[in-house]
């Protein structure tokens, strides 16, 4: 299939886990390298970006986006994994009385920056093992809680009623959440239902944003593998050069061009130690991916395309 590199934006469906989603498009392309940018839980559905060929090279640059998700929550029950594929932790506590107003003033307190224990049913480890390993053995340890930003976090659905109530006394709604990497929405949903009383799980997410690419960008996992077995995949692939990495470019001249091929630094004078610049020649191709040193003096290339 010749050089196949760049970016695949794929809406994950649910039942696989991300690993399976790369397996499959690993198949498909015949292309061992391939790697994703941030996981999703198998019941999870959304905007899932994997690097393909040369763009795993660039795949640290682009863990750390900031993610958005549409999460449907279930007051009343809560469960050992936080969502609705775990075991209840108490019978149903009645959440019919929990008022659309208290949810909005719970809500309120989860936006900027806060702490968050990770879940025991994640892949997170802890002196080397995965956490659900521990979980499936029957264990639970503690945690050290990590720090998260939620950037947006508000009650969505039709209104005037947006919580839809069940006979059995659980509460349904709706959460648009924006937030940074390394956000658990089930831990949310967890806490959430903690706060209110009345406990409460995810019973369904979809990420519709990672950083810069959407929904819109995404397409179905056989959609891809169709295009690939007609030898069109590339009409999908984001190209290496077209890639929004989140830094400054820098235009090299051909001799500056040449150094860096060879791993060699680039004298410029920059203005910020330490920020990674794109690097591209003089027809804006993508050449490399360099960090500003010696005071703004120098760039050192981290990752170059030869």
């Amino acid at each position: 299939m010749g050089d196949v590199s760049g970016l695949l934006i794929i809406d994950k469906p649910e039942g696989l886990t991300s690993h399976d989603v790369v397996v499959r498009v690993r198949r498909a392309l015949g292309i061992k390298r391939i790697g994703h940018t941030g996981t999703l839980d198998p019941m999870a559905t959304g905007v899932l970006v994997l690097c393909v060929g040369q763009a795993t090279r660039l795949q640290k640059f682009l863990t750390g986006s900031e993610k958005e998700y549409l999460a449907r929550v279930r007051l009343g029950l809560a469960t050992d994994t936080h969502d609705r594929t775990g075991n209840p932790l108490s019978p149903i506590v009645a959440s019919n009385g929990v008022m659309k107003h208290e949810i909005e003033a719970v809500l309120a307190g989860w936006r900027g920056w806060r702490e968050q224990i990770p879940p025991m049913y994640s892949a997170k480890k802890q002196a080397g093992t995965r956490l659900y390993k521990l979980a499936r053995q029957g264990r639970e340890v503690a945690r050290q809680p990590v720090r998260v930003q939620i950037h947006e976090l508000e009650l969505v659905g039709q209104e005037p009623m947006p919580l839809q109530r069940h006979a059995d006394g659980t509460t349904d709604f709706s959460l648009r959440v924006r937030c940074s990497a390394g956000t658990y929405i089930r831990s949310l949903a967890h806490q959430i239902g903690q706060q209110l009383g009345c406990g409460a799980h995810l019973i369904a997410l979809r990420r519709t944003a990672v950083g810069p690419f959407s929904l819109d960008q995404a397409r179905p996992l056989h959609e891809v593998e169709q295009q690939a077995r007609a030898g069109r995949v590339t009409e999908l692939l984001i190209p290496l050069s077209q890639i929004p990495l989140p830094f400054p470019t820098t235009e090299l001249s051909s001799v500056e061009a040449d150094r860096l091929r060879h791993g060699q630094a680039i004298l410029r004078t920059e203005t910020t130690e330490g920020v990674y610049r794109r690097l591209v020649d003089t027809s804006g191709m993508l050449i490399g991916i360099g960090q500003v040193t010696d005071n703004g003096q120098r760039i050192q290339p981290c990752v170059v395309f030869c």
